[in-house]
């Protein structure tokens, strides 16, 4: 246990730079930590033993037999701090505790027609409550995050309380900690950056297919979401034909063509076949002019597909992205790669807990 509950409130630069090579990199000895950051070997090991005594690292055991001294590769303690995530989307809300290493420790959700600002603030109070209650040392939370997509106004009939309502400051009323507000889209970047076990280089861009498609970008290894939020908003992109991404790459347009909603999980997940080959085939398109324009704007070298969608149907999303952004005009740019994300209907809720560790963990809070 910490001897101060909140210590990450005095962590250095240099120690949460540490935090993140492990974080991204999985367990570490200390003269690859050296070698990573540029750090002298004395500096690293004061930095580690502070960070050891302290709560947020754990020393594995003795690596010998190799060439050179014995090594101790060092990893994240998953109790060194805790974090609560808020998932808000249109069917249904999620609230978990995630603790240091991205693992997921209690869930709870709800399934909703509509959201409405009062319901989601009753759930959050409960659950939280429940949380807390539940903990030995509720002083290991470190903050909310709430990942939500912004203007839910426009969503239509039953919306309109939605309208200048601040969630985050309604939340923050009663919590011991503070509360960060997020657009989904972008929280499911964050989580990819953070907790995705993707190699992925420090400039990206991030689809995320749901209900309605979205996106992030990352530069230089931060979120970028612009001084207006509308930085990554990819999913608003305009696209050939006079629609935008989310026109027709989201699961709401698959839903059109079935004539009924789809449940959130991959059980539920029963499409007829030529219908969701038509959607991928026409989803491919939108996605591959996405793509290749974000790449054209900013020079980004990998663009990741993920999305609340089963991996089967992620995976043919890509491969048909792959095969439209082969088929569309590139002279005097190179195609950015597809790669697949690994957080899948994890992300948004991931990416929310992700938003209280990258302010306090991450050397430049990975957000701006």
């Amino acid at each position: 246990m910490l001897n101060n509950p909140r210590h990450w409130l005095e962590l250095s630069r240099n120690e949460r730079s540490i935090l993140s090579l492990i974080r991204r990199r999985g367990p570490l000895p200390r003269a690859a930590l050296a070698q990573a950051t540029g750090l002298s070997p004395q500096a690293i090991t004061n930095l580690t033993r502070k960070l050891i005594q302290n709560g947020f690292l754990d020393a594995g055991a003795v690596v010998r037999g190799k060439v050179g001294q014995p090594t101790t590769p060092l990893s994240l303690a998953p109790e060194g701090a805790l974090f609560l995530g808020l998932k808000l989307g249109r069917r249904l809300v999620e609230l978990a505790l995630v603790d240091f290493t991205g693992t997921v420790k209690i869930h709870r959700q709800e399934i909703y027609t509509h959201p409405t600002p009062e319901r989601i603030v009753t759930f959050a109070r409960h659950g939280i409550a429940t949380i807390l209650a539940s903990l030995p040392d509720p002083l290991r939370i470190a903050g909310l995050g709430v990942a939500t997509p912004f203007r839910l106004w426009d969503w239509g009939a039953g919306m309109a309380d939605w309208h200048g309502f601040d969630l985050a400051a309604r939340l923050a009323e009663d919590l011991p900690f503070p509360v960060f507000l997020e657009n989904d889209a972008s929280t499911a970047c964050a989580a990819e950056l953070i907790f995705g076990r993707t190699a992925l280089p420090a400039d990206f861009a991030h689809l995320y297919i749901a209900h309605f498609a979205g996106g992030g970008v990352v530069l230089d290894g931060r979120l970028r979401v612009g001084p207006r939020r509308n930085a990554g908003a990819l999913g608003s992109m305009p696209i050939p034909g006079g629609r935008q991404l989310l026109d027709v790459a989201s699961v709401s347009t698959l839903e059109s063509r079935l004539g009924r909603s789809l449940p959130p999980d991959d059980s539920g997940w029963l499409v007829p076949p030529d219908i969701e080959a038509a959607w991928i085939a026409e989803s491919a398109e939108a996605l591959a002019f996405a793509a290749l324009s974000a790449t054209a704007l900013l020079d980004i070298p990998v663009v990741v597909i993920d999305g609340a969608v089963p991996p089967a149907t992620r995976r043919a999303l890509a491969d048909a992205t792959r095969a439209a952004l082969e088929r569309l005009p590139a002279a005097g740019i190179d195609r950015p790669r597809i790669v697949e994300g690994s957080l899948a209907r994890s992300a948004r809720i991931l990416g929310a807990a992700a938003l209280p560790l990258a302010h306090f963990f991450e050397p430049d809070g990975a957000l701006a």
